[in-house]
């Protein structure tokens, strides 16, 4: 079932929307939507009040840690952490109370993917992938979408895709095999992906259809794609085009960040009727379920 997923980005302390493809070292060259004058605390709150689960935190950079500190604070085992997460202090974030880390850049060492390090932070872990979301933020290049590390700026060696001519004990047999299938590969050591199309980040100018559809077709997992997110009808298009397998996030469009296309109050609404729709579906099947077992037991 799609849901709106909100987030909170983090960017030297402060909540900030920023256009994702201007994130470097150089300051000079970042463009910002909105600074908020609130912390992430309260953002934390405002996501537990209206119990807005799945949730993501992301560090852009240094500064951050207190700023994230006091959003778990506020909603203990409820948000997903992300931003320079390694195998050193995964599990201290998650001690710390995060539901769930988010890697990428330890992920791609010198930007090539590394299996010894997705062994090493599930390791870390305890084995349990339900506390482990793999983030595929990804770049456009020709008809491929490769995945970006480092503020996404560094393209990897790694395309975002689904090829199933390899098998998954293939791979993992010869770790030095190219990667052809990123979504068959990591689906068994994570529980959620993560995917901003970083091309698309912070501009408001509509998500990236074929990405949103292709992750549908992709994953068995939980999917939440950002990037791009406009207005409450983008959220209708991500059901239809993923047939309700993937979530989206809006940041800079929302008006809790100084944005104009959607109020956060609709986002929640809109949330509230996919689980009224989705339970009434589920009514109806176990009344038709019913009914099959009565008559069966009749005949």
């Amino acid at each position: 079932m799609t849901k709106f997923r909100p987030c909170i980005d983090l960017h030297a302390g402060q909540v900030k929307q920023i256009v994702g493809g201007t994130l470097s070292e150089k300051l000079s060259e970042l463009q910002t939507n909105h600074v908020s004058q609130h912390s992430a605390g309260y953002f934390a709150k405002l996501y537990r009040d209206n119990a807005l689960t799945g949730a993501h935190v992301i560090m852009l950079g240094a500064g951050n840690e207190e700023a994230v500190k006091e959003a778990l604070d506020v909603w203990p085992g409820g948000l997903q952490i992300g931003g320079g997460i390694t195998d050193v202090n995964a599990l201290q974030w998650i001690n710390w109370g995060a539901d769930k880390v988010i890697v990428t850049s330890y992920l791609f060492p010198d930007a090539k993917f590394s299996l010894d390090r997705l062994h090493s932070i599930t390791k870390v872990l305890g084995g349990d992938s339900s506390k482990l979301v793999v983030d595929l933020s990804c770049r456009k290049q020709e008809n491929k979408w490769i995945v970006a590390m480092n503020k996404w700026q560094t393209l990897t060696d790694t395309e975002v895709n689904q090829s199933w001519q390899y098998e998954y004990h293939t791979l993992l047999l010869s770790p030095a095999y190219p990667v052809l299938d990123t979504i068959k590969l990591l689906e068994p050591w994570c529980c959620e992906f993560l995917i901003h199309a970083a091309d698309n980040e912070g501009l408001q100018r509509g998500i990236d259809e074929q990405l949103v559809k292709s992750l549908s077709q992709w994953c068995s997992i939980p999917v939440t794609y950002a990037g791009g997110g406009r207005n409450l009808e983008d959220l209708d298009k991500v059901k239809e085009l993923s047939e309700g397998r993937v979530n989206l996030t809006i940041g800079s469009a929302l008006d809790i960040f100084g944005g104009k296309g959607v109020q956060f109050e609709d986002c929640i609404a809109w949330n509230m009727k996919q689980e009224i729709g989705s339970s009434r579906q589920q009514w109806h099947l176990d009344l038709r379920s019913r009914f099959y077992l009565d008559s069966s037991s009749r005949t």
